[in-house]
């Protein structure tokens, strides 16, 4: 009698467990199904983002074909002295003609460069150059030029063009001493560079030769392939605005596959 009756208190609390583990079971179910439709969503929108960049690359690239534009084409550019960045030994290179304090600069910093830099510059296939064209309308892109030059002499050029891009709303000169702070910078060493206007002439040299080849806007970037002796780039293709990254690869994947025939 007492063995049928733990057999039936056994059985009594066997129930709800059982209830509670298909519970479990079914939460778990449910919470998969819509994890799962998550991806799906995610990935159909990630689908169409690609397709969306793909249809803005063919009618980029189509306008480019045909489309007149002010800006002559060099067929060479002085590389010598340039801020740059990238293997030594890479053939294939882009020079940007930036304004610190252009909002189209800040945006293509932001959005297309970093993946210019993890697909291109980290795996040692191209070299980037810098060039500067301070725009008139900017009142704070010379004095911010000349910080990042400033700055180059302590091996922070680099440094200092990241940290301005990220933040364009303050660039003034009081600024200066808080960012070479924040980057290890000597700032007193950066505050009698500063002082002695020693890389305005440059600043305004790489702005007049912009503009003598009819560069109105920032930024724009020449990509070509870099001559024997290290010192010019023959260009090839030249982006006058911030187009989307895959034009920018389409260009560059053009040029590498260039250099292995």
């Amino acid at each position: 009698m007492r063995k049928r009756l733990s057999l039936a208190l056994l059985g009594s609390m066997l129930v709800p467990l059982a209830a509670g583990q298909q519970r479990q079971r079914e939460e778990a179910l449910q919470k998969d199904i819509a994890d799962l439709k998550k991806d799906v969503k995610a990935l159909g929108e990630k689908q169409q983002q690609i397709i969306d960049q793909l249809n803005e690359l063919s009618r980029l690239l189509r306008s480019n074909a045909t489309a007149t534009t002010p800006i002559r084409q060099p067929a060479t550019i002085d590389i010598q002295g340039l801020p740059s960045q990238g293997d030594a030994a890479a053939s294939v290179a882009i020079i940007e003609y930036g304004d610190f304090e252009c909002p189209a600069c800040g945006a293509y910093w932001k959005e297309v460069y970093p993946q210019i830099e993890s697909n291109y510059l980290k795996t040692g296939k191209i070299k980037y150059f810098f060039r500067d064209l301070p725009l008139t309308m900017h009142s704070h892109a010379i004095s911010a030029a000349r910080l990042a030059h400033c700055a180059g002499e302590q091996g922070k050029f680099w440094e200092m063009h990241d940290t301005l891009f990220a933040n364009q709303a303050a660039l003034g000169e009081k600024e200066a001493s808080e960012r070479a702070r924040t980057l290890g910078v000597d700032v007193a060493k950066l505050n009698q560079c500063f002082v002695s206007d020693k890389y305005l002439d440059g600043i305004r040299k790489s702005a007049s030769e912009a503009q003598g080849m009819g560069i109105i806007g920032t930024p724009t970037f020449f990509v070509g392939i870099v001559d024997a002796n290290g010192q010019t780039i023959n260009v090839k293709r030249t982006i006058p605005g911030a187009y989307p990254y895959l034009v920018f690869k389409s260009y560059l994947d053009e040029l590498l596959a260039s250099k292995k025939q």
